[in-house]
């Protein structure tokens, strides 16, 4: 059984258990002739010649915490080298996730960082200095999309001409895109993914979600996401090997104007998601009241 990496600073002990298939060979690999993954090869296509975004994926911008010794929301990596620009040419090693730089705070690369609203300014800086004792994650509660993405968790994307579905082996969790181009709904009850609609815009899938809980973490540091959140993911897939989803988030209850970021995502091959529920086993939260 492949070894998860420990999750938030080892604040989560999570029971999990053995799956099937970890070592299956995936269907439709290209390789070189050396046998190794071809990254840089062309996207797969669905049925209706748009690219098909299927596949086992996990954070892009990889950074070993624990390596680097950065075992809190308040042990910040540096900023990224804007000289390393190369995408990763292998996949990822399902026996070695680990989460992104973006993980603890998802605005890092951002000039001056998130540009809170003064009331999120206080509540974001005692959510850092108290080690994020209150974040959903650790007390077992979903991830929003958006934090999914560079969490040391893999995701499952499951894509046909009128769905993309996202399956996050974290407490089995789910997200629905409608690629339809349905109108969203008026008034959307409040939830922990939000509602999600797409169109293509040539290759690339064009998705906007309204209807999301006040205060959806999106960081460790415990930026936020509220109800008047309309978030916009522009989604490609420039070769078989890589994501890369461009996020705008307009949330004026939370931030001062909206922003954008860049979350990369990289292809994770002859493996499968295995059980990991947060809830079974889990002895961390009595210790963090």
């Amino acid at each position: 059984m492949r070894h998860l990496s420990i999750i938030l600073g080892a604040l989560l002990a999570s029971s999990v258990s053995p799956a099937q298939w970890l070592k299956y060979p995936t269907e439709g690999v290209p390789r070189k002739a050396n046998g190794s993954v071809d990254m840089s090869a062309a996207a797969p296509r669905l049925a209706d010649g748009k690219p098909d975004f299927s596949g086992i994926w996990t954070t892009g911008d990889a950074f070993d915490r624990r390596a680097r010794g950065l075992s809190t929301p308040k042990d910040l990596p540096p900023p990224k080298d804007p000289k390393i620009s190369r995408e990763a040419q292998t996949p990822a090693d399902p026996s070695a996730i680990v989460g992104s730089r973006q993980m603890s705070n998802i605005g890092i690369d951002l000039p001056g960082g998130l540009p809170y609203q003064p009331w999120l300014v206080p509540i974001v800086k005692q959510r850092t200095e108290n080690l994020a004792k209150d974040d959903p994650h650790i007390r077992c509660l979903p991830d929003n999309f958006l934090r999914a993405y560079g969490m040391p968790h893999l995701l499952k994307f499951v894509h046909t001409p009128g769905l993309l579905v996202v399956l996050n082996e974290m407490n089995a969790g789910y997200r629905q895109v409608f690629t339809d181009a349905r109108p969203l709904p008026e008034d959307p009850t409040p939830s922990w993914q939000g509602y999600s609609t797409a169109k293509w815009s040539g290759d690339t899938l064009v998705i906007d979600t309204i209807g999301l809980r006040d205060d959806t973490w999106i960081d460790w540091n415990g930026s936020v996401l509220t109800q008047k959140a309309k978030v916009r993911e522009e989604m490609r897939r420039p070769d078989f090997g890589h994501l890369e989803i461009r996020v705008t988030v307009d949330d004026p209850k939370a931030y001062t104007k909206p922003w954008t970021v860049t979350l990369k995502q990289r292809i994770v091959v002859d493996t499968e998601l295995i059980d990991e529920i947060c809830l079974e086993n889990e002895q961390s939260v009595q210790h963090l009241k």
